[in-house]
């Protein structure tokens, strides 16, 4: 499996069981009203990517594909639409999460241009982002620095700030441009005294700025149970010499 090649490459452990589960939540681009991942139970634990740790490699299923219309020749009236692609619904695809370690937008999009390097490498996939082969989705939360006395935020232990996700990333230049405009949104509202909320933005390359899409659940709001139809995995029936 593809998924275990690039488990091994970053030093992450094959997991003994591995399960999947049923993601449950109600959007446009889920038809089923569920999506099939693995939650409790992923393929791939830990692991390390250039400092970078990984907290978990597993498999999914891909949603439909959103997309928004501005007055084009294809909306007869004329206003602002969303269309649904559901060609990619179903697709396996594999997601590699990472620890809150990358400070920066510039840090980012090195970790996604090695990340590709390393898939290539071991051939699990061409990572070509133009193709949509590899998408990043960017969790990005506010903390403050340091305090009067120069003590950085991780001495101190201080909390990460309220996430928020941005989808619809297909480059490493929008990478690094989505990540630094979601920096200066959050401290725009941090700095007027209010709350960022946790939800999910999509990025518009055009504009270059990113745009609220949908409030962000919780795990728990997400009702995981085990997926009846898919029985899980074990690594005695793995062939990981050949992947």
């Amino acid at each position: 499996m593809k998924v275990i090649r690039v488990g091994l490459a970053l030093g992450g452990s094959i997991s003994s069981f591995s399960q999947f589960d049923r993601k449950n939540y109600f959007y446009p681009d889920l038809p089923k009203g569920y999506q099939i991942s693995q939650y409790q139970h992923p393929i791939v634990l830990g692991g390390m990517l250039n400092g970078v740790r990984i907290t978990r490699v597993h498999l999914e299923e891909d949603a439909a594909r959103l997309v928004h219309t501005e007055g084009s020749p294809s909306n007869s009236s004329g206003r602002s639409a969303t269309l649904i692609d559901y060609n990619r619904a179903g697709v396996p695809l594999m997601e590699l999460v990472t620890e809150p370690d990358i400070r920066t937008a510039a840090g980012a999009r090195l970790f996604a241009e090695q990340l590709r390097t390393l898939l290539r490498y071991v051939n699990a996939s061409d990572a070509d982002m133009e193709k949509g082969q590899m998408r990043i989705e960017a969790n990005i939360s506010l903390r403050e620095i340091a305090d009067p006395r120069g003590v950085d935020a991780d001495s101190r232990g201080m909390p990460f700030g309220t996430k928020v996700e941005v989808k619809n990333i297909n480059s490493f230049r929008a990478v690094e441009k989505a990540i630094l405009y979601e920096i200066e949104r959050q401290a725009d509202v941090l700095e007027k005294g209010e709350k960022v909320i946790q939800e999910t933005r999509g990025w518009d390359d055009i504009n270059e700025i990113t745009i609220s899409q949908r409030l962000k659940e919780s795990a728990h709001d997400y009702r995981y149970f085990p997926e009846p139809d898919l029985p899980p995995l074990q690594k005695r029936h793995l062939n990981l010499k050949s992947g």
